[in-house]
Order: C-alpha cells, then sequence, then structure tokens
C-alpha cells in the first residue's frame, strides 16, 4: 500500500475507502451493498468510482478472478493525517486548537470521549516534557 496517489480521495472515494478499510478487499458489489445502507447508490456508479479510484492510485484491481476485487493503496491513518492537515491549514488557517475547540463546541462529547481526551493530552504533555528535559 506504498503506491502514491495522483491526488486526494473526494467525499464519495472516502465513502468506498471507509467501506475497504473495514471490509478488505471487496468486490463492487460488496461495496455497492454496503454504500447502500446509509444511502442509495446505484451498482454502476460504485463501480465507475472504483475504477476512477485504480487510476488515480487509491485502490487496486485483481482481475484473477472472474469478479474483479477491489483493495485500497492507501493507509488509512496515512490519508486521513493528510486530509486533516489540509483541512485545519484551510478551514482553521493552521490552528489544531481552533479546530478542537469548534469540534468540542459543536459536540457533546460523552464521558468516555472527554476521559479519552484527557489521556490523549496527558500523553501529549509527557512526550513535551521528554524532548524538553
Amino acid at each position: 500500500m506504498n503506491k502514491t496517489p495522483t491526488s486526494r480521495p473526494t467525499e464519495a472515494e472516502m465513502e468506498i475507502l471507509q467501506v475497504l478499510w473495514e471490509r478488505g478487499p471487496s468486490t463492487v458489489r460488496e461495496v455497492n451493498e454496503k454504500l447502500n445502507r446509509h444511502r442509495r447508490v446505484g451498482y454502476t456508479t460504485t463501480l465507475k468510482l472504483l475504477q476512477i479510484m485504480t487510476e488515480k492510485g487509491l485502490t487496486k484491481r485483481d482481475q484473477e478472478q472472474r469478479t474483479h476485487i477491489y483493495a485500497p493503496l492507501v493507509e488509512r491513518n496515512e490519508t486521513r493525517a493528510k486530509l486533516l492537515d489540509r483541512f485545519v491549514n484551510t478551514a482553521f488557517g493552521g490552528s489544531a486548537m481552533s479546530l478542537v475547540m469548534q469540534a468540542l463546541g459543536n459536540h457533546n462529547a460523552s464521558e468516555e470521549e472527554l476521559a479519552q481526551i484527557r489521556i490523549l493530552l496527558s500523553e501529549m504533555e509527557s512526550r513535551n516534557n521528554d524532548t524538553n528535559i
């Protein structure tokens, strides 16, 4: 999965990547069925998007079997990081704090989510203290 894609995924392509990351290599029908659980998407639309994604270097197609199998060529965490960096830079002027404040202000975080945020902040503080020694 180390091929560099020629462009970043669109929203529709991200939906397909989410399916492939969760399910692993899948047929067009399997991807389409999963997408249709959330909203109506035609089979040919899913097929065309997967073909475009393959051309862009986001997915690969295994043609060994009668039914073609598609798999992601990009890593989930790397893709998320790139998209998030771009989003923070364009929507929040590069300020991660503004993003977090906006997200927490618009979302009622559960106690579990808040506990996870506290743990993450503690880990980040520890790393910063370790590098400042």
